[in-house]
């Protein structure tokens, strides 16, 4: 049995090598998106009419010796304004924005849409309320039409 005098590399095969190509080709790619994602999220219009809250929208005054609100009382609260002013269909789709928005506001997006479908009966009737009733927050809006109704 004769053996080979020339070592053997293993130029290109080695695992080490594989993870390291894998990073070089993902790892761009991840942070291209990351940084077109944070930049998609920013308001570059000025626009201050969305309901997106903003800082100053939940900060207390300086001279108030009322404690700040929380951000989800403070979009209940407009939402609610904006129900009796136009219709739950709009306050219900500026609710879908700021929980997209804002994604720590979902844990409160089922609380939200209850209080509107309830205030909807109290402004428009059962019968009406429920025509607005839509998926979100899951039936959350017309679980509270059913609430205020009976």
């Amino acid at each position: 049995m004769k053996h080979s005098t020339t070592p053997q590399t293993r130029r290109g095969r080695g695992p080490a090598r594989r993870v390291g190509r894998t990073l070089a080709l993902v790892l761009p790619v991840v942070l291209v998106l990351s940084g077109t994602l944070a930049v998609a999220r920013v308001n570059w219009s000025g626009d201050s009419t969305s309901p997106v809250l903003t800082a100053a929208d939940t900060s207390a005054s300086g001279t108030s010796s009322r404690a700040a609100r929380a951000p989800h009382e403070v979009l209940r609260d407009k939402l609610l304004v904006e129900l009796q002013e136009k219709d739950p269909g709009v306050a219900l789709t500026h609710l879908q924005q700021a929980v997209n928005d804002r994604p720590s506001l979902a844990k409160h997006c089922a609380s939200i849409a209850r209080a509107l479908g309830k205030a909807a009966v109290r402004v428009y009737g059962p019968t009406k309320a429920q025509s607005y009733a839509r998926p979100v927050c899951d039936t959350s809006f017309a679980s509270g039409v059913l609430a205020a109704h009976h």
